[in-house]
């Protein structure tokens, strides 16, 4: 226990000397750790104090305000940015649809747009004689065709 508070005095020395306080360097000959005076410890606490504090910019709570500030905004052009511009595209689109178009469904139904309300439109889903559904306009995500073609046949070959 004396031996780590004796380690804790020497290095605020040391600290106190860096800073240029007079009087806090530790004696350059002798055995062993000089004497600490409540002086010296005062004066390295005001040195510190002097030295700028945190990166420099002066303590208190200016660095604290520019480092979440800085959070902030990266979090801002990562996150939230590209979030309202994929927003905005996809509000184009939907009032880009007209009637006839082919569009796909935030359920993955495609179906074809019969006609266009304020705040939904009237999709026809089936081939033949389709059934006519209303779908909120925030609800469609795609305009496009389905592919109907079948897929390839796998041929088995016997040896």
């Amino acid at each position: 226990m004396v031996d780590s508070l004796m380690n804790i005095l020497q290095r605020t020395m040391f600290l106190g000397a860096d800073l240029g306080i007079p009087g806090a360097a530790p004696p350059a000959t002798g055995e062993g750790i000089a004497p600490i005076s409540g002086d010296v410890v005062q004066q390295v606490a005001n040195g510190a104090a002097e030295a700028g504090g945190f990166f420099g910019l002066g303590g208190g709570i200016a660095p604290m305000v520019l480092i979440y500030g800085a959070i902030f905004l990266g979090m801002y052009l990562i996150f939230f940015r590209p979030q309202r511009r994929r927003e905005k595209q996809m509000k184009e689109m939907q009032a880009a649809i007209n009637t006839g178009d082919n569009i796909i469904t935030s359920g993955g139904l495609f179906g074809k747009i019969a006609d266009v309300g304020e705040d939904c439109f009237i999709v026809e889903f089936g081939l033949n004689r389709g059934v006519k559904i209303p779908v909120l306009k925030a609800d469609v995500v795609a305009v496009r065709e389905p592919k109907m073609t079948p897929p390839p046949k796998e041929t088995s070959t016997t040896d």
